[in-house]
């Protein structure tokens, strides 16, 4: 198990809350209220009680009826508190109640020596608020600062004398900083007891402990019974790490580790591993492609040895450079389809690595895996980036002779921002870039590429804003090693392009006063400015023959450009006045805040050349949503709408429509509707003329406090097929919870079921 819980350091408290030893007065005091003992005279304590007596002969302090005792945040409640000075020992009886900070001991008696701080607490209960939990029993003994032995106890996260769930002991021991143990324990649902066990062992504390955390228990066709249990290592306060073990009766042993660190907020990483030698392998032979393959991968899979390794680490060095490490290796084309779920599967590892780098990894689909390493630096107006940058063909690698796979090593960039030049009106910006295409096997070559540009923008009072600019762009390459089946022998190129460029464009705008009695919905907007920006942009490149130069990228052949784009933009911001506790009265400027709820786009361009489209340009070039369409001179009208018209609704779409052939070419559309109570409602729509079209909805719907539902579907509208469908159950009590869910993908149906004792962790069984 996990620790889940922290606690306070109990009962050391009674160390000083009975240290009167220099309390001194008459015999007996009748309502008595203020009587401060000085055993610290920076902090004292405090008594409260009706009555109050001394006995010289034994040095016994006695304080009867309603006693409280306070410290700061400690205090002792009882009907009689007995101190003894001599044997330095102190008693409370009848309905005795201490609170230490947020957390409480209750019980009939406390008998405690303050030179050890051991004692007992009989028929008593110690709950932690932190982590909401009980121990109770007929005795409960402090044998040390931070430990209890506790006789005929029971211990649970839920409240009241009938809880949902406990578990009973003849003999509990607790660590308040990290775990308790339960022998000959008896684990029982509303007192019905449902199964034994010898030994059980529990978190206490909240802080990261070392221990077992919650394990996995599955069956499938393909991986047969499985268990797997994660065991966690709190290494330090910087670092921790996870070790995982998988049982599969079917494939065998599968190990895993992942190791986290974090050295301050720049700095920081984590590092994942996992290795089967598999049982089951897919040759060919027989039935082996159907049973331990995949129907949408033509390759076989003949290796027992699998493992994937992928680590991603932010470094800063020096100066303010820094650097990021990612790499991804894995064994086979398989591996990340077989291994998708789990605890260390692709999808728990790309939600980490979004969560705590902001970095993605690359499709479980995908054979080609990039492994790279940055250095970075940025100024006030110019930025510097270096990257190692290492495609992993996992395919090419394990199962082809040669492997023709592009790498870049190094990949540098050095842009600036744009400035002026001096006092003039003109302003200037550079990309620069140094790449080496490197490849095992196939054509080697160098290039550099320097693009400064030249702007002279111009403002006409405040509506008309234009700015002409002109570009050059020089690139040089070298080829350190030729195709066999190239015919140039040249090993040095060289290209210089002039292009120009005109962007036009201009900003109108209107605010609208809303009555403060119009339509009651919260937040209600004061105001609403709608902003129209019209654009024009013309672009030119003059056609350059580029045949002959070494190709890797894009940048390689540049198109020829005599064209003009339109754009029209409109957005809508609201204005609404922040709800504030402040006074009437106070002189605190009132805040407001401003929202775009609406955002549409719409984009056409025209060229003034017609593209013909064939298998080889489409080889060299990549187009975009600027370029014609095949044979016209209209590129397809591009639109956008983003709309956010409340805080429970938003909508976001974007299409590109086909001139060409007078349809939908692209259209995306997602909707989300949510409230309050954590109700959510999202739908996807996605389509691409001739290659996909596809749904994807999920839905959570709160039934009452304690239930809710959630549901999942995804459907490949093209093919007519289910992707994935899934519905599940969440109950929630006080304390505990049970999750059950089933869920069909194409080659896989799954059943699940989670129990979750809150405290004490859980078992999750698929």
């Amino acid at each position: 198990m996990a620790a889940d819980f922290h606690s306070k350091k109990y009962l050391c408290v009674f160390l000083i809350i009975f240290v009167l030893l220099f309390f001194s007065g008459p015999k007996t005091y009748a309502k008595t209220s203020g009587l401060t003992i000085d055993d610290d005279p920076s902090v004292p304590w405090k008594i409260v009680a009706d009555s109050i007596e001394y006995d010289e002969k034994t040095d016994t302090y006695i304080a009867s009826k309603k006693v409280v005792l306070k410290k700061g945040n400690k205090s002792l409640m009882a009907d009689i508190v007995r101190f003894d000075r001599k044997n330095m020992t102190a008693s409370a009886t009848g309905h005795v109640i201490m609170n230490i900070g947020e957390d409480t001991l209750s019980g009939q008696k406390i008998t405690i020596n303050l030179k050890d701080g051991t004692g007992i607490l009989y028929e008593g209960t110690i709950f932690v608020k932190k982590s909401h939990f009980y121990i109770k029993g007929e005795e409960l003994k402090k044998t040390g600062k931070k430990e209890y032995k506790a006789y005929k106890a029971r211990v649970t996260t839920c409240d009241g004398p009938s809880p949902d769930w406990e578990i009973t002991g003849k003999n509990v021991s607790v660590n308040l900083e990290g775990y308790g143990t339960v022998m000959h324990g008896t684990f029982r649902i509303k007192g019905v007891p449902v199964f034994y066990t010898p030994f059980f062992l529990f978190p206490v504390n909240k802080d990261r402990k070392t221990g077992l955390l919650i394990p996995e228990i599955g069956q499938s066709d393909r991986k047969g019974l499985e268990y797997s249990q994660p065991f966690y290592w709190a290494i330090n306060e910087n670092s921790d790490a996870t070790l995982y073990g998988h049982y599969m009766s079917k494939r065998g042993f599968k190990t895993g580790l992942e190791y986290r660190y974090v050295l301050d907020y720049t700095s920081k990483g984590a590092i994942m591993f996992d290795f089967l030698d598999d049982r089951k392998i897919d040759d060919g032979k027989g039935t082996s492609g159907k049973d331990w393959g995949y129907e949408d991968d033509r390759e076989l899979r003949p290796n027992t040895d699998r493992y994937w390794l992928r680590l991603k680490a932010d470094q800063a060095l020096f100066r303010g450079v820094k650097s990021r490490l990612d790499l991804d290796i894995v064994s086979d084309q398989d591996y990340l389809k077989e291994f998708k779920g789990g605890f260390s599967g692709y999808d728990k590892t790309k939600t980490f690595y979004q969560k705590y780098f902001h970095r993605d990894i690359d499709d479980y689909t995908d054979p080609v895996r990039e492994n790279s390493l940055n250095f970075n630096k940025i100024w006030s107006s110019a930025s510097f980036n270096a990257d190692f940058i290492w495609y992993d063909n996992v395919i090419n690698r394990r199962w082809k002779d040669k492997d023709p796979t592009l790498h870049q090593l190094p990949f540098m960039t050095f842009n600036t921002s744009k400035q002026r030049i001096g006092g003039t009106p003109f302003y200037w910006n550079l990309d620069s870039e140094y790449s080496w295409f490197f490849r095992t096997d196939g054509p080697r070559n160098h290039r550099i590429d320097f693009y400064p540009r030249i702007y002279f923008p111009k403002k006409f009072k405040k509506y008309l804003f234009i700015e002409p600019s002109l570009g050059f762009r020089q690139t040089l390459w070298y080829a350190d090693k030729t195709d066999e089946t190239s015919i140039s022998k040249d090993r040095f190129f060289h290209r210089e392009i002039f292009d120009g460029k005109l962007d036009l464009f201009t900003r109108l705008g209107r605010t609208y006063e809303l009555s403060p009695g119009g339509l009651k919905f919260p937040p209600w907007p004061e105001k609403i400015r709608h902003n129209i920006k019209p654009r024009i942009i013309y672009e030119y490149l003059p056609d350059v023959h580029q045949t002959e130069y070494p190709f890797s990228d894009s940048l390689d052949r540049i198109w020829k450009k005599n064209r003009i784009t339109f754009a029209l933009v409109n957005t809508f911001i609201s204005k609404s006045k922040i709800k504030t506790d402040m006074n009437k009265n106070s002189t605190e400027p009132e805040n407001y805040e401003y929202r775009q709820f609406c955002r549409f786009e719409l984009r056409q361009s025209y060229d003034f050349n017609n593209y013909d489209f064939n298998e080889e340009t489409l080889k060299f070039n990549i187009p975009d949503r600027s370029t014609p369409e095949g044979g016209k001179h209209f590129s397809t009208l591009y639109g956008r709408l983003d709309i956010t018209p409340a805080g429970y609704f938003s909508v976001k779409s974007d299409f590109e429509w086909s001139h060409k052939y007078n349809r939908m070419k692209i259209g995306n559309l997602g909707m989300s509707i949510w409230d309050d109570r954590g109700d959510r409602l999202f739908s996807d729509y996605r389509y691409t003329r001739d290659i996909s079209e596809s749904i994807y909805s999920n839905f959570l719907l709160n039934i009452t406090r304690n239930l809710s539902a959630y549901m999942e579907y995804e459907r490949n509208l093209k093919d007519k097929e289910d992707i994935k469908a899934g519905i599940g159950f969440l109950y929630k009590s006080k304390c505990w919870s049970v999750k059950v869910n089933y869920m069909k993908e194409r080659d896989d149906h799954s059943y699940g079921i989670m129990i979750n004792l809150y405290g004490l962790g859980g078992i999750k069984a698929n």
